[in-house]
């Protein structure tokens, strides 16, 4: 049983009613700040965010390195994410070139990007914890979405930017990419 005095407790009250102010005062006792300073060393979020170990399974898979020298030609940051570009797309029965091309189309691969929205998300407004995040996300969504889902490539990409050139510049960078599927 904790004592009471380790506990934490959150104390809420209203201090400014016409502001709508709402002030949050923490309580805790010294134990329980002692003990949550030793346990509390940092730690990394994911340890996929950059993949410059790729998994083993893409170590000696063409489709790696082309997704590598394509982005560090441009010197776009998103050369990092190219295995996860990879995982996302065999992951989602996708075309490995898709999320690579939208990132380079919508950020430059990385480099307009903000919130770790790589693709331009949600007319820009998306966040995601990590660009890891952003990736399955997207490629999820492209994947399993209503809005996506069993459509070939050119409706997918109409349906993801409906102007008229957006698809003919994103099949452009796939083909710069790899000519092959």
């Amino acid at each position: 049983m904790v004592p009471p005095s380790a506990c934490l407790y959150w104390q809420v009250r209203l201090t400014d009613s016409k502001k709508g102010v709402l002030r949050m005062k923490k309580m805790f006792s010294s134990s329980l700040i002692a003990v949550a300073g030793m346990v509390s060393a940092p730690v990394a979020t994911s340890p996929r965010m950059a993949d410059s170990h790729p998994a083993p399974e893409y170590r000696n898979d063409p489709r790696l390195a082309s997704i590598r020298v394509f982005f560090e030609k441009f010197d776009c940051p998103a050369w990092k994410y190219a295995t996860v570009f990879l995982e996302a797309a065999d992951a989602y029965d996708l075309d490995w070139r898709l999320l690579p091309s939208l990132s380079y189309v919508e950020s430059t691969g990385g480099k307009a990007a903000r919130n770790n929205n790589l693709f331009g998300w949600d007319s820009g407004r998306a966040s995601f914890p990590s660009p890891t995040a952003g990736i399955h996300a997207v490629g999820y969504h492209l994947s399993h979405s209503v809005l996506y889902r069993d459509k070939n490539l050119d409706e997918i990409l109409a349906t993801y930017n409906p102007q008229a050139e957006y698809t003919a510049k994103v099949k452009s960078v796939m083909q710069r990419i790899s000519a092959v599927e």
